[in-house]
């Protein structure tokens, strides 16, 4: 049994594309460029704001950046007003949390959103103190896909990095946890591809939250027949 679960946010523990969408959009259309379908944030996310930013200014026809100066902090602001904009865990999510918690087994968050952020979402989403930690992005632990922030998480519960499993969505994730030594876990009901996940280090790829548990060893807990 593993000693450590690690998730990542953004695509792996709650579908967060229109919360990204809704704020560069805004910002978007205040400079004047043209806004950009939601979908198209499965591939601009997980690598930070700061790349998020740049990847749709491309999109909306700034491959220089010229609009970035201006464009980021208009993106902080608005994201930062509302974080939350049509937020909700995956299916299957909840349930498997909950066995995981059931069965002794810790559950963390590293996330590249900045760090009060990653904080404000979890918690409103799971409740204060539901999560055993929340890494977000803060200065002195390098953004993902270093594996800084992974193996912080591990030393403060006392695995050893093979102890721990490190669930994602992207190749970024992929990269980060094969870097840290964990055991990686990528997902497809997120915001990115199988091959994706593959060609950047998955150990094992999964349709549903609750592989999660067989992977981890052990099983959902089941309601006994009655007489």
């Amino acid at each position: 049994m593993y000693k450590l679960c690690i998730f990542d946010l953004d695509g792996t523990l709650a579908d967060t594309i229109a919360s990204m969408a809704h704020p560069a959009n805004r910002a978007l259309s205040e400079l004047g460029l043209p806004t950009l379908a939601p979908e198209g944030f499965k591939y601009y996310a997980g690598d930070g704001a700061a790349v998020l930013c740049r990847r749709a200014l491309e999109a909306a026809g700034d491959p220089a950046g010229a609009h970035y100066d201006v464009f980021y902090p208009l993106y902080r602001k608005y994201f930062s007003e509302d974080c939350m904009y049509q937020v909700h865990p995956y299916e299957g999510i909840c349930d498997t949390l909950e066995a995981l918690k059931q069965a002794g087994i810790p559950i963390t968050v590293l996330s590249n959103k900045p760090h009060s952020q990653a904080v404000d979402v979890i918690e409103t989403l799971f409740g204060k103190g539901y999560f055993d930690a929340i890494q977000g992005q803060v200065d002195g632990i390098p953004k993902k896909p270093a594996p800084d922030g992974a193996w912080k998480l591990a030393e403060t519960f006392g695995a050893r990095p093979e102890e721990c499993l490190y669930i994602g969505d992207t190749g970024t994730d992929m990269q980060t946890g094969t870097r840290a030594g964990m055991h990686t876990v990528g997902v497809l009901w997120g915001f990115r591809t199988y091959g994706e996940l593959k060609e950047n280090g998955a150990d094992q790829i999964i349709e549903k939250p609750a592989q999660i548990l067989e992977i981890a060893g052990i099983r959902e807990k089941k309601e006994e027949p009655h007489d």
